[in-house]
């Protein structure tokens, strides 16, 4: 489907996309799609991101902390890293990731909580000294 063709959903999904993940994140998946995902690619488009993260009911640190608790809950760990790292465009903070993970340990298990915090340092970490190297340019 070419893109003067997706829908308005998908449109504001791409949009809401890209300012929670990024530019370049989105722009490399795009570069990345082919034929055999391009499916899936408009399906998340327009499901997750045109319609779950675009509603108005929630701000984007509200729904980047419920996401971060669902991903690491479910042991999703790729994503618990993506999301992560998309707090610097949510607004949500190291001490929201926290609050999240407390969450996960009560409500889904310590182990998930555990490697989710892992996970969620390393990126943190990582996030910090890009953030530092940046800076020194």
């Amino acid at each position: 489907m070419g893109d003067q063709e997706k829908s308005a959903r998908y449109v504001e999904g791409m949009a809401t996309r890209r300012s929670v993940l990024g530019e370049s994140y989105v722009d490399q998946a795009q570069k990345n799609k082919t034929p055999f995902d391009e499916p899936f690619q408009d399906l998340i488009t327009e499901a997750a991101w045109g319609h779950v993260w675009s509603r108005p009911h929630w701000t984007k640190r509200e729904r980047s902390m419920v996401t971060i608790a669902l991903l690491a809950a479910l042991g999703h760990h790729d994503e618990v890293a993506m999301h992560v790292r998309a707090t610097a465009n949510t607004g949500a903070t190291k001490e929201d990731i926290m609050e999240a993970m407390l969450h996960v340990a009560i409500y889904a298990g310590v182990p998930a909580a555990n490697h989710a915090i892992k996970i969620a340092k390393a990126t943190l970490q990582q996030m910090e000294q890009e953030q530092n190297v940046e800076e020194t340019r």
